[in-house]
């Protein structure tokens, strides 16, 4: 009895000591599915981690919107003398204007600063040409001579040209402008625009006029024009009696609008104003989306109506 009291204690012990084993055993198989697990999770993100940055490659800004952003800044020519467009202060040397907010929200967008170089008619093409400045907001007009060497976003403002003169001139009307000397701006259209709305009116000869090769320096048909490198000096022009009138747009020519001055009853050549890039670049691309956008939703409209454009 006693030899098999000892076999049954020996073998129940052997019983228990291979249940331990057996739980050992699992316990280890779960510990091994579970770092098998989690290296399968950190693999997993890893992965999604590469596909995200290779996504964000495939959404990289055009070559030359990039090197605006590795700069830090963004170069907009602008007028800095047309009040409600663009004005710079002359104590502060600050800029303000329509045009000037929009240059202002191209760089948020591309969160850089943003830099302003005064551009005149003549001189805003040759510095976007050089690269010196990376657009034009300047009371720019669109036209499709201008489109064969630039791109032009769509318009974000329309204007008309018009005529400034003295009160003491007796001038009210084009019919009035016959055989006057005009003061315009070097590179503008508004000599060209207003030999054309005298020729329409009846009031010059058109017989001469050619639209290809018209050319402000030499035209004496009925009317003549006088250029200048800026506004205030045809203004000065102006009061010194040098010119008989001042053409240009009449959002331009407000800025230079006395109690001893008055535009003409007539208002011609709609202008347009787009942001002007270099041709068929990224940076046109991108003025194009945030300019139609910022029609859209009604933020151009809060300009005009902000600056008193409107």
């Amino acid at each position: 009895m006693k030899k098999k009291r000892v076999a049954a204690l020996l073998l129940s012990s052997l019983m228990a000591v291979s249940m331990l084993a057996g739980c050992g055993s699992s316990s280890s198989t779960s510990s091994s599915e579970a770092e098998e697990t989690e290296e399968t999770v950190d693999e997993t993100e890893e992965e999604a981690s590469e596909e995200s940055e290779e996504a964000a490659d495939e959404t990289e800004y055009a070559e030359d919107v990039q090197a605006i952003i590795d700069r830090g800044v963004l170069r907009v020519g602008v007028k800095n003398a047309v009040i409600g467009f663009g004005y710079q202060d002359e104590l502060t040397g600050e800029y303000e204007g329509m045009e000037i907010e929009l240059a202002q929200m191209i760089a948020d967008y591309l969160g850089v600063d943003v830099e302003y170089t005064a551009v005149t008619a003549a001189t805003r093409t040759e510095l976007l040409d050089s690269g010196d400045i990376d657009c034009v907001l300047a009371t720019f007009t669109i036209t499709e001579e201008r489109q064969k060497s630039w791109d032009f976003t769509t318009p974000y403002y329309t204007d008309y040209v018009t005529v400034l003169v003295e009160n003491s001139s007796g001038i009210t009307s084009l019919a009035d402008l016959v055989d006057a000397k005009v003061g315009v701006s070097s590179g503008s259209t508004s000599a060209k625009s207003l030999t054309e709305a005298m020729i329409e009116g009846g009031y010059i000869d058109g017989t001469e006029y050619d639209a290809d090769t018209f050319d402000a320096a030499t035209w004496t048909t009925g009317i003549s024009f006088q250029q200048y490198d800026d506004y205030p000096t045809i203004s000065t022009a102006l009061s010194a009696g040098e010119v008989d009138a001042f053409c240009v747009d009449k959002s331009i020519l407000a800025v230079y609008n006395t109690d001893s001055r008055s535009y003409i009853e007539d208002e011609f050549a709609p202008q347009e104003y787009g942001v002007a890039t270099t041709k068929d670049s990224g940076m046109s691309e991108l003025c194009e989306t945030l300019i139609t956008g910022w029609l859209e939703d009604g933020t151009i409209d809060g300009l005009i109506t902000e600056y008193g454009i409107d």
